[in-house]
């Protein structure tokens, strides 16, 4: 996982070179085993996770992410959540960086480069969320964004990820991600990793949504085909 390791640097590094990195990224790697492993991450404004998965299965890896900032060519990233070392979570981390201005880009001194999937567009949820409530019974129960208990979901303009977790026990609760599409009030969501059940790799799953007063009201089955109901918030 070394390499792997090194090459999240190189990403998570880059978050932070204004907006023309805002929208996704992608690597893939062989491991020792002569397995490729797939990585994306996802920067918005201000927000980047990134997860690392079996290029063929689906298999979850890892995933780490928080919230990042750059000055000159440094970025500083502040991890919320990591699976790999919760020992990260909250402590700033910098990296220098190197971005060729169009759909390249890699840490300072190293080989490999990352490849833009795409730039925040075309997506009309496009950016990090945070959810904020459910219907249960036809009433709206509100959550409490400001709690270290968190569900998150990051959204470049064609790929996503949801992470839940805990910044302030650093429990990690389960992730999952892949592409998705906005198309006439229907959200589709294509899943390429899923780290509590693999066997639902592949499945797509569409729900309605709607924009209400800025919020993302999302509406259909969960991944287990219950009925769900969810409201999210931007996060600021």
């Amino acid at each position: 996982m070394k390499t792997f390791v090194a090459i999240f640097t190189i990403l998570s590094s880059l978050a932070g070179w204004s907006q023309s990195l805002i929208g996704a990224w992608q690597w893939t790697e062989t491991d020792d085993n002569g397995r490729e492993i797939k990585a994306v991450v996802t920067f918005t404004d201000g927000f980047q996770s990134v997860a690392w998965f079996d290029a063929e299965t689906g298999a979850f890896i890892e995933t780490n992410g928080g919230s990042w900032a750059l000055d000159g060519n440094t970025m500083t990233e502040v991890p919320e959540f990591h699976t790999r070392d919760t020992s990260m979570i909250g402590k700033s981390a910098s990296f220098e960086i190197e971005f060729d201005g169009n759909d390249k880009l890699r840490k300072v001194g190293q080989e490999t480069w990352a490849t833009r999937v795409d730039a925040g567009e075309p997506g009309d949820l496009a950016g990090a969320w945070l959810m904020s409530g459910r219907k249960r019974n036809g009433e709206i129960q509100e959550r409490d964004t400001s709690r270290p208990r968190k569900t998150m979901k990051i959204l470049s303009g064609t790929r996503f990820q949801w992470i839940a977790y805990n910044t302030e026990t650093k429990q990690f609760m389960g992730t999952g991600g892949g592409t998705y599409s906005t198309v006439n009030g229907k959200y589709t969501e294509n899943i390429e990793f899923f780290s509590r059940d693999d066997s639902r790799v592949g499945a797509s799953l569409e729900f309605t949504y709607e924009l209400k007063d800025g919020k993302w009201h999302h509406s259909g089955k969960s991944s287990k085909g219950d009925p769900l109901y969810e409201i999210w918030s931007v996060r600021n």
